[in-house]
């Protein structure tokens, strides 16, 4: 089994700047440890981090890293700012099968879709902060196709978490 929790990065501040250097605001900083709690609280520890280099995502992949207490190096993936369908796709056919559970941190709107190209589920959006994981019946991540994944978990910072 190969599970990717797919993860949009945190509430960034909207001061006019260049886009790929936006910070975190105060809310979206508290919101990645919010989730990075929740995961941890579920016993949900990625063997993996990519994520894209955008301030606001890696700022977001390492606050979760943080909490997670994960302490290998967060991948940076230049193709996942302004990322396809087919550059998320290119990126998990060479995560390698010694993986099982990898976080994929990026962007919308790409990040829901192909939340619902491999799940085959209408989201319609994945909220900021968001996480949504999906798990693959493949022993290689190369393996993995459209429709084919089970949905594991689908939160976000807002979402009432029933105790």
């Amino acid at each position: 089994m190969k599970n990717i929790y797919f993860i949009r990065h945190a509430k960034a501040k909207k001061v006019a700047q260049n886009d790929f250097i936006r910070e975190l605001s105060d809310k979206g900083k508290d919101a990645a440890k919010l989730i990075a709690n929740r995961l941890k609280s579920s016993d949900i520890m990625p063997q993996m981090i990519i994520s894209s280099p955008a301030n606001r995502t890696a700022k977001t992949a390492k606050i979760i890293a943080k909490e997670l207490g994960f302490t290998k190096e967060i991948a940076f993936e230049e193709s996942l700012y302004e990322a396809n369908i087919q550059d998320y796709l290119s990126i998990i056919s060479k995560i390698s099968a010694e993986i099982n559970t990898v976080f994929i941190v990026g962007h919308n709107e790409t990040i829901t879709q192909i939340c619902e190209l491999l799940s085959d589920s209408h989201i319609g959006n994945i909220p900021k902060g968001g996480v949504f994981g999906i798990e693959f019946d493949v022993s290689e991540f190369g393996q993995i196709s459209a429709g084919k994944g089970k949905v594991l978990l689908f939160d976000y910072p807002k979402k009432v978490v029933e105790a």
